[in-house]
């Protein structure tokens, strides 16, 4: 069980902390090796201009999942959490560990390294849907077990992608040299969470 102060932390910290956490719904999912943080006063954030139907979510309890379909065609899976309301962990990328047959089947595709790499393979995967907004993580069907790992994970840290405000910021976090991320990190800085 996660101590729910976990998620009260700043919302960089918490996406840093989720690499190498094991995230499964129903019992299908894998380690997480990629998130990008987003704050209420951050410009590329859903939740920059206030609460909506659509993000109501993010300004809800802490340990929950946010949802949102990105383009009008694929789901996203986040993490509420931060100091204030209206920021959350977007879960970019799994190795998948749990379930394997069963994403195959749901992505139509045999290779591993592409099951869950993207927020919307990763929830294609998972069968992430709108209904699953405002569920916590750490309950039914949700399960999310932080790293038991001794020693903290090398990340690779770069630049949010796939926004177009805010780019330079450095909250894009990886399990370094990880073959599941969605995209290789650009220039690395290596750090240990």
């Amino acid at each position: 069980m996660i101590d729910p102060a976990f998620f009260s932390q700043p919302v960089d910290e918490v996406a840093r902390a989720v690499i190498g956490a094991a995230l499964t719904l129903d019992a299908v999912g894998g380690l997480v090796v990629e998130t990008e943080a987003y704050r209420r006063d951050d410009p590329a954030s859903h939740s920059f201009n206030g609460p909506t139907p659509r993000n109501a979510a993010m300004f809800g309890p802490l340990g929950r999942a946010y949802v949102y379909r990105s383009y009008g065609m694929h789901w996203c899976l986040n993490l509420v959490c931060g100091l204030e309301p209206g920021s959350a962990v977007l879960i970019r990328a799994l190795e998948p560990t749990c379930g394997v047959e069963v994403m195959r089947a749901r992505r139509g595709s045999e290779d591993l390294r592409k099951l869950c790499s993207g927020p919307g393979r990763l929830c294609q995967a998972l069968d992430v849907r709108r209904d699953h907004d405002s569920l916590s993580l750490t309950a039914a069907p949700f399960s999310l077990t932080l790293s038991p790992l001794a020693t903290p994970v090398d990340l690779d840290i770069g630049v949010r992608i796939g926004i177009s405000k805010a780019i330079e910021r450095p909250w894009r976090f990886g399990l370094a040299g990880s073959p599941f991320v969605s995209r290789p990190f650009a220039t690395r800085r290596r750090s240990q969470s």
